[in-house]
């Protein structure tokens, strides 16, 4: 028998928004129903349908727009993610671990040589986001963090490459095994990577970027699953 994670309402939200996405082959810029149709629908609150919301927005899926609506943003990754089916969920992330090390060192090298002050400060927006939050909110931080990284590099076709693998590494942020706290050790080396970008230097964002991972890593491989 496989394990079963501890899936919340709002996961389970998302997950069906990003289903009907496929399902109905909508494209940038299409508009989904409204809040209240889709409450009524799968038959959860407001609070629910707003976490989920705001996960969606948080990963580029959607845009929600005041008084206009909710619209996709982008469907790029499903093409993606709908090719690949790992059943072994430890394996899936220490597999896709291999994938952001070698996109996001190259990153966080170029974030360090060509940040911005603008950059600079979105960046520290999401880790003082982080520190004074903690699970959801403190993980779509962390989502937005890694984003910014990316959006320094001032690359836009690495930019691209990312955002349509970006639902496969949204796995991180969205309570790997059920456990949103499984990666908290990997925080200070966030704040260690962001400091060497804001130092210009490249070779020391490497180093730290490549502890961060170490310990996610780590904990992944560490990880032991609840047996009833």
């Amino acid at each position: 028998m496989k394990k079963i994670n501890k899936v919340r309402m709002h996961e389970m939200v998302s997950e069906e928004l990003k289903q009907y996405i496929r399902n109905n082959d909508l494209k940038k810029g299409d508009k989904l129903p409204s809040a209240e149709t889709i409450m009524k629908i799968l038959g959860v609150g407001r609070s629910s349908l707003r976490e989920a919301l705001r996960y969606l927005e948080a990963s580029d899926v959607i845009e929600v727009l005041n008084g206009k609506g909710i619209y996709v943003k982008e469907t790029a990754q499903y093409q993606m993610s709908a090719k690949i089916n790992v059943e072994d969920e430890r394996s899936a992330l220490l597999q896709l671990m291999d994938v952001r090390r070698a996109l996001e060192v190259l990153a966080v090298e170029l974030a360090a040589q060509r940040s911005t002050d603008e950059n600079i400060e979105e960046m520290r927006h999401y880790l003082l986001e982080i520190e004074r939050t903690r699970g959801q909110a403190s993980s779509i931080a962390d989502m937005k963090f890694h984003q910014a990284i990316y959006k320094a590099t001032g690359n836009p076709i690495l930019q691209s490459i990312v955002e349509s693998v970006w639902e496969l590494f949204s796995v991180f942020w969205n309570a790997p095994f059920g456990h949103q706290e499984i990666f908290q050790d990997s925080f200070p080396f966030h704040q260690t990577l962001f400091a060497a970008i804001v130092e210009k230097n490249p070779m020391k964002a490497r180093e730290e970027f490549n502890k961060i991972m170490d310990s996610m890593e780590q904990s992944i491989k560490n990880f032991q699953f609840n047996v009833m």
